[in-house]
């Protein structure tokens, strides 16, 4: 919103150069509600999509514990709610320990949450972080992780804590998706040239 409201001379650029529908694009995006939809639903509705034609798809195959790909992250945002969406209720098996199981379905999930949007996929990503010190080292006792390599983790909830959660924002994947460029690496703040990188 704010860069509809104060950056006119910018949209106009990009929208010359780049994308010309980003105004309206981003007008939708700020005007409608997002969508929301459960990971479990979200699967559903793509292998219902899926069957019609796997030739179209790169992935497939999908299933409850898939990791979904941009391809499946589109299409949810572009075509089947056609607006930013939050998928919610992802896996267990497929996110990080620190998320915190969802009491109601037996910990199969986790409360974490992604942002989908039109023509990028992922731009946020999120979760409740597990507070529960038992919880924690059970569960990364579960995945082979050595608790002292996460000593420091393990204290922050040792000597108190409460229920939070965190998230994260792809700033690179929002300044694509606000100046409507298609490729990422044209959004990074860096200069990237052949020869450049030391690793």
């Amino acid at each position: 919103k704010h860069v509809l409201e104060n950056c006119e001379e910018d949209m106009q650029f990009f929208a010359k150069f780049y994308d010309k529908g980003l105004k309206e694009r981003l007008e939708k995006l700020v005007s409608q509600p997002f969508a929301r939809v459960s990971y479990r639903d979200a699967i559903a509705y793509l292998q219902e999509e899926i069957a019609k034609d796997p030739s179209k798809w790169q992935f497939p195959e999908v299933e409850f514990g898939t990791d979904l790909a941009t391809e499946h992250e589109r299409w949810l945002a572009e075509t089947k709610f056609n607006s930013a969406v939050f998928v919610y209720n992802y896996p267990k098996a497929i996110k990080a320990f620190y998320m915190r199981d969802n009491d109601d379905d037996g910990g199969e999930t986790v409360n974490a949450m992604d942002l989908l949007v039109p023509g990028v996929g992922e731009l946020v990503g999120g979760s409740q972080r597990e507070e529960r010190l038992d919880v924690l080292e059970t569960k990364m006792a579960e995945q082979d992780l050595d608790p002292a390599d996460y000593w420091w983790y393990l204290d922050l909830r040792r000597f108190g804590s409460v229920p939070h959660a965190g998230y994260g924002l792809g700033f690179e994947r929002l300044v694509t998706y606000v100046c409507g460029i298609e490729n990422i690496r044209e959004a990074i703040a860096f200069p990237r040239y052949p020869g450049n990188a030391e690793f």
